[in-house]
Parts: C-alpha cells; structure tokens; sequence
C-alpha cells in the first residue's frame, strides 16, 4: 500500500504548458504517472505532445512514442472531464495562491504545490481554506510525493528507490533524495516531501498517522531540520499514538545561531529549534536520532533487522 498516492491517483497539472510544467510533466509520464490534463485558461482547447519513452519503473504497461495530453480552462473542467483526484501546481509564486484556491474550489483531492517563494500569507490564506474543505495540500515549496511503483507527483526522480517496507517524511527536497538513495535496497512505500516553508499544508504528524495506519509500512524515517517546533511537536503524537518504530535525522547539527538554510522557516532564535534540542525531544520518546543522513540509514536497517 501507500498514503496519499497510488496507482489509481489521476493527477492534472496546473502549469503544465510553462516550461517548468512541461518539464516535470514528461518526467512524471516517463516515470508511468497517470497525467490526464493540463490547466491553462488562455490553452483551453489545446493539447500538449510529449515523447515517452517507455514508461518507467512504475507502469503497468509500456507505451513508446507520442501521448497527447489535452489543457482545459479550469480545475473544474478537467475534474469533470478527466476525473483528476490529484493537481500538480508548477505556476510562479504571484499566482500560485489563485492556482491553490482553484483546486480547492473544485474539491481535488490532494493538491501538490511545487513552488518556491510563496509569499506566507498566500501560504497561510490557502491552507486554511484547503482545511475547511478537505482538501490535502503537500507543500508549497516541497519536491513531491512518490509512491514507487505506483505514481510520482513532483520533481522526485523515479530511479532512485523501488517499493518496498518504508516510509519516508522530510521537510528537504534533496535529503529525501539523499534518503531514498541509502535505502534503495529496502525500498518505500511512499516517499514525501513536505516543504520547509513557516505554513505547510501536510505536517510530520499528519504523515505520521497515515503510515501508522499503512498496513505495508513497517518503518518511518523522519527528517526535520532547524527552526519551528515541528519535529518537538511529532515527537509528542509519537509517544502518544507510534506503534511502529520512527528514526529521524535533523539538519543542521552545525549551524549557528540566527543561521538560515535556505528554507523559510529554517532559522534559531537564540534556543528555540535548534537541532540539538529537537533531537533531545525526539530521543526523549524513544526515537534514534542519527547525526548524518548515512548514519540514519544505518539505524534503520539495525532496527529492520531486529
């Protein structure tokens, strides 16, 4: 099994036409995505030709050669017609708050916002609205969602990791990267990126439960990372809620006070969210925390091996 993502997940990408959209867009398909559409109001009517070349490692069948993938008007348009149940947002920061609200309005199930730079109010205006109604938003300025085997929303490359025994939440792009890569023997039923932005719409703790609740996962790998109180805050649901062992890694052992790390809520005020004091709560329920990504990984396969 998975969470959030699997085979079935018929994804519409809003964005699809920019050169960002196109881009990821032939990715995802490479990789056996089910894309059904493209939004674009002033493309509505058109098409868009991408040349797969064999679908990847998690199709289910083999297609070699053009696939034409139609742009509509609106989320709405393309729910209706495509049946989408996923959106991918690769739209610039100004209007990713209207491409949000679009697909919340049209009651898409999972919305993944792959744009960086935000303004967090936008952030903030969205994902309270996307709440009220239901909606899950993964993201914004996040890498993706991947369910290997099954589907792969986001920028995440599909060659790195298989199916396997593990699930993976990270608040960094490329430490999920990292992550996937030591464990690819083991494998994963879904890897997500979160985003390190102030206001997220998919926290720790939500993923948390979904892998608790995953039949299939017998393992999560956690990854926080300097600044906010998130990681304490999944260290509490753990001790309260975690049957299934939990190994975290936090970025940033070695930064300085007031240090950023390029993610926007990736800063220590004097003792607040410092990696020391997050690994402190983490160890405190009987998380192990690994100094380094590899390190991690090893924890994982002593604890697998148990």
């Amino acid at each position: 099994m998975s969470i959030f993502l699997d085979s079935h997940s018929r994804v519409i990408v809003q964005g699809m036409t920019g050169s960002e959209g196109r881009k990821h867009t032939q990715r995802m398909l490479n990789s056996g995505t089910a894309i059904v559409g493209g939004v674009n109001p002033r493309k509505a009517g058109q098409s868009v030709t991408f040349d797969v070349q064999g679908y990847g490692p998690m199709a289910d069948q083999v297609t070699d050669g053009p696939v034409d993938i139609p742009v509509f008007g609106t989320v709405a348009e393309a729910v209706k017609e495509t049946g989408a149940t996923v959106s991918a947002i690769f739209v610039p920061p100004a209007f990713a708050k209207d491409a949000v609200l679009e697909a919340v309005d049209a009651r898409v199930e999972t919305v993944v916002v792959i744009t960086e730079g935000i303004p967090v109010a936008d952030s903030t205006e969205f994902v309270a609205r996307a709440r009220e109604a239901g909606v899950r938003v993964i993201g914004p300025n996040c890498p993706g969602i991947i369910s290997p085997g099954q589907s792969n929303v986001g920028i995440t490359p599909a060659d790195i990791t298989g199916p396997g025994r593990l699930g993976l939440v990270s608040k960094s792009g490329t430490l999920t990267y990292q992550m996937m890569f030591e464990l690819r023997d083991i494998g994963f039923t879904t890897c997500l990126g979160i985003g390190g932005d102030p206001v997220i719409g998919t926290t720790h703790i939500d993923a948390l439960e979904a892998f608790e609740n995953d039949p299939d996962t017998e393992l999560v790998v956690m990854i926080g990372e300097i600044g906010g109180d998130a990681e304490e805050r999944a260290a509490q649901w753990i001790s309260e809620h975690m049957t299934k062992p939990v190994v975290a890694y936090v970025a940033g052992f070695t930064a300085p006070e007031g240090k950023t790390m390029g993610h926007a809520g990736a800063i220590v005020s004097g003792s607040s969210g410092t990696a020391a004091a997050k690994a402190e709560a983490l160890e405190a329920v009987g998380v192990r925390v690994g100094r380094t990504p590899s390190q991690t990984a090893i924890i994982a396969r002593e604890i697998l091996q148990k």
